[in-house]
């Protein structure tokens, strides 16, 4: 018992430093955001005047900070749900041997490899709304009139979260692929000689063991999500008017470009408590659905 109580006193000792680092690097910026966001600090300026929660109930009376909440929203979901819906169904594919397999892994992974930045511009070139736009002259070709891509708000919102499903999509299937290849073929053996058909077998065995796997790949898409900026940026730079206007954008925009970074404090501590808040009841909720299969 005193040895097991000395090496836990080792390991420990061994967590001070991480401590430490994520401390400062981590707790005191938050600390400090909250600080500035009931003030009216302004980037640069050692003195600023403390304004109470004023900030916070600019936040929700801006309606360009409701259509970023909005979007962002609507962004994370509809990648969330389309990406897991389409993954999965590719790892069941991809796992069997066929002639070019690893061909197709390498072409489904490759989107996920350049930058999201570098793929919304060339995507914004594809996706011009002019009739000279790349996707529009081959439409023409056929008969269809231009599509208006990214210039009107409900088909640029949905634009957006097509490419980021199209450059996404093939890293989530790798997840999905590397725990469905952990799954030992003697519960598929046990169905086979049951007579369990192949859907059964898909909805009974494959994807109750696959529920680690949704928990890591749901939190990394909610996340990255809810803190997304460089693909709609550059699609659309947050356009027709506030339509994907990202709550990342905003506090960018509100505290580098305006220099109100009470504002933008504000608003970033908002986010960070939302952020907190669906991150947990993800967490929660995927971890009941594990055990619930186990």
């Amino acid at each position: 018992m005193v040895k097991s109580k000395s090496i836990k006193r080792e390991f420990g000792l061994f967590l001070i430093p991480i401590l430490i680092v994520y401390g400062i690097l981590t707790l005191y910026p938050i600390v400090q955001s909250f600080i500035y966001s009931l003030s009216n600090f302004n980037g640069y300026s050692s003195e600023y005047d403390f304004v109470g929660f004023s900030n916070y109930s600019r936040v929700f009376r801006d309606s360009s900070m409701a259509s970023a909440l909005t979007y962002t929203v609507i962004y994370t979901l509809g990648v969330t749900l389309i990406i897991t819906c389409l993954a999965i169904p590719l790892a069941n594919v991809i796992d069997k041997k066929f002639f070019g397999n690893n061909f197709v892994r390498s072409a489904l992974f490759f989107p996920s490899v350049p930058s999201a930045l570098l793929l919304g511009f060339v995507w914004g070139f594809l996706l011009n709304p002019l009739g000279t736009g790349v996707i529009n002259s081959i439409l023409g070709q056929i008969g269809i009139s231009p599509i208006p891509w990214l210039s009107v708000g409900s088909i640029a919102r949905a634009s957006t979260i097509l490419v980021a499903v199209w450059q996404q999509t093939g890293y989530h299937t790798l997840i999905y692929l590397a725990y469905l290849q952990s799954i030992p073929e003697d519960f598929y053996e046990a169905a086979e000689i049951e007579g369990a058909n192949k859907v059964q077998v898909f909805f009974k065995i494959t994807l109750p063991q696959l529920a680690p796997a949704m928990t890591v790949s749901v939190m990394l898409l909610l996340t990255g999500g809810l803190k997304v900026y460089d693909l709609p940026f550059a699609l659309t730079s947050g356009g027709p008017g506030f339509s994907t206007y990202t709550i990342t954008q905003a506090i960018i925009q509100r505290g580098i470009s305006e220099g109100n970074y009470g504002l933008a404090s504000a608003l970033s501590i908002i986010f960070f408590l939302i952020v907190l808040v669906i991150t947990i009841l993800q967490q929660v909720l995927m971890g009941k659905r594990e055990e619930r299969f186990r």
